[in-house]
């Protein structure tokens, strides 16, 4: 029994990398898609107001994600999967586009990027309370030094008092972290485009009306910026991002997978320098780099 115990070993071990591999592609592939959605919104929002930009770019994902369920024929998900997906709907489809768009109205792209740095220490303390997970004492070190970073460079780039455009910052990282850890328990179950696909068809009910209502009050300025912002936020952040994220939480787990998004506000800060023109403070960087020492941490922690 032991020979053939040690003779299996190496097989389960070549299965297993190349699928966790695979898996935080996936991930890395969905940060990558996040970190050019602040950038995309700033340029949402100089043809569209903020509550339009919400509601349209939420209907257009809404509108692909539904044609792709009709044409696979994919079943309505089950009773007992419907309460994690109305979370999923709350947090990542409404909750944090809305409070984010309205912290970008104030607050600069590099800001709120670096503020949204305490994301994956929230979803892997939110995922420890919902689903159990035990991470190792190396992980949550390595994870608060990382939060301590983002707060400390917060509150010293707003002269020591948080702004209005930060409170909606904090705001928008509870309520998209509970998106988050619902949807990486999902996508245990369900593939994981399902996942969005759903939560997003789920809002139809309420994103189409709340178009049409701020569509009116809003005036629109359609500009190759403002439509280009909308696309890629409906497309590529609320619909193919999610997709290839909830994929790679599947596969790595939520906390692991959550630390990935260490490395977004560095790469937000990029964008916002490439494609809006920003100047960044020196804090910014240096604050970004620290960060993503400590993702590299927590990806070699074990737990």
């Amino acid at each position: 029994m032991r020979a053939e115990s040690s003779a299996t070993a190496p097989t389960r071990i070549a299965v297993v990398t190349p699928m966790r591999t695979f898996g935080t592609l996936q991930a890395a592939l969905g940060v990558a898609a996040f970190s050019l959605t602040f950038p995309a919104t700033a340029w949402g929002l100089e043809g569209f107001g903020p509550w339009s930009l919400v509601a349209v770019r939420s209907v257009l994902a809404a509108l692909i994600a539904g044609g792709c369920l009709l044409a696979l024929r994919v079943p309505v998900p089950g009773r007992r999967d419907r309460p994690g997906l109305a979370v999923v709907a709350a947090g990542v489809v409404v909750g944090f586009p809305l409070l984010t768009t309205l912290a970008l109205r104030t607050s600069t792209t590099a800001h709120a990027a670096v503020v949204v740095g305490l994301l994956p220490l929230t979803t892997a303390l939110l995922s420890a309370l919902r689903m159990g997970t035990r991470p190792s004492r190396t992980f949550w070190t390595a994870s608060v030094a990382g939060a301590g970073a983002v707060v400390a460079f917060t509150v010293q780039q707003s002269g020591g008092a948080l702004t209005g455009a930060d409170l909606y910052l904090f705001a928008a990282l509870l309520v998209c972290a509970a998106g988050y850890t619902e949807g990486g328990r999902l996508a245990r179950v369900m593939p994981g485009w399902q996942v969005i696909a759903w939560a997003l068809v789920l809002c139809l009910p309420l994103s189409v009306p709340a178009a049409a209502l701020a569509l009116s009050y809003e005036p629109v300025h359609l500009t190759a910026h403002s439509v280009a912002g909308l696309l890629w936020v409906a497309v590529g952040s609320q619909f193919l991002g999610l997709v290839v994220w909830y994929r790679g939480m599947a596969v790595i787990g939520i906390p692991k997978a959550s630390q990935l998004q260490l490395a977004q506000p560095l790469l937000t800060l990029v964008w916002s320098v490439l494609l809006l023109g920003e100047h960044l403070t020196v804090a910014a960087p240096l604050t970004a780099a620290a960060v993503l020492v400590c993702i590299a941490v927590t990806q070699r922690a074990r737990g």
